[in-house]
């Protein structure tokens, strides 16, 4: 089996993951807990896109509007789509991050960094400011992608866990229940 084949064959466990933190953002009140870190923040807003079957076959729904709207797509999921791309806004350590995130290769995309006072006021002609600046956003980036690998490693560990099958009911009655209020 080459690389392809593996990302192909694989990229249901991003799909899982987005609809899991998805799940887990909402039954909170938008707290998820991080191990060693604590809580942070997460809300989904304004675009999902979902996608059932494969090749030439497959559908693409595309859900907009506000968190609070976005019954389309717990709709989707209830009918079986697969979740494929959300957009999600994380709160960490008084920053927040705002970005995309494609589940089926785990890819960042819009990815909106924090404003920092440095990037505030970025006018600087200064050399050994600007290069602070860069490095500054390559830390807040690096940052955004720690915590996102570790909110995917949370659900690794608690995929392969025993817990995994009351969870996994816990997530279809929280997609029932949403659905229904639609």
């Amino acid at each position: 089996m080459d690389l392809v084949d593996l990302i192909a064959e694989k990229r249901f466990l991003g799909q899982e993951f987005l609809t899991w933190l998805w799940w887990k953002s909402e039954e909170r009140g938008g707290s998820v807990k991080l191990e060693d870190e604590g809580d942070i923040t997460v809300a989904f807003e304004k675009h999902m896109l979902l996608e059932s079957g494969e090749g030439e076959s497959s559908e693409k729904i595309v859900c907009t509007g506000l968190q609070t709207e976005l019954q389309e797509a717990r709709t989707g999921l209830q009918m079986g789509k697969k979740l494929e791309q959300a957009r999600i806004v994380i709160g960490y350590n008084n920053y927040e991050f705002s970005f995309t995130l494609s589940g089926g290769l785990m890819e960042f995309r819009n990815v909106r960094l924090p404003k920092t006072d440095a990037t505030e006021n970025d006018k600087s002609e200064n050399p050994e400011e600007v290069e602070g600046m860069i490095l500054e956003r390559i830390f807040l980036f690096e940052e955004l992608v720690r915590v996102v690998h570790s909110l995917f490693r949370v659900f690794i560990k608690r995929r392969v866990s025993p817990e995994w099958r009351d969870e996994l009911q816990r997530i279809r009655d929280w997609v029932e229940q949403s659905a229904a209020v639609a």
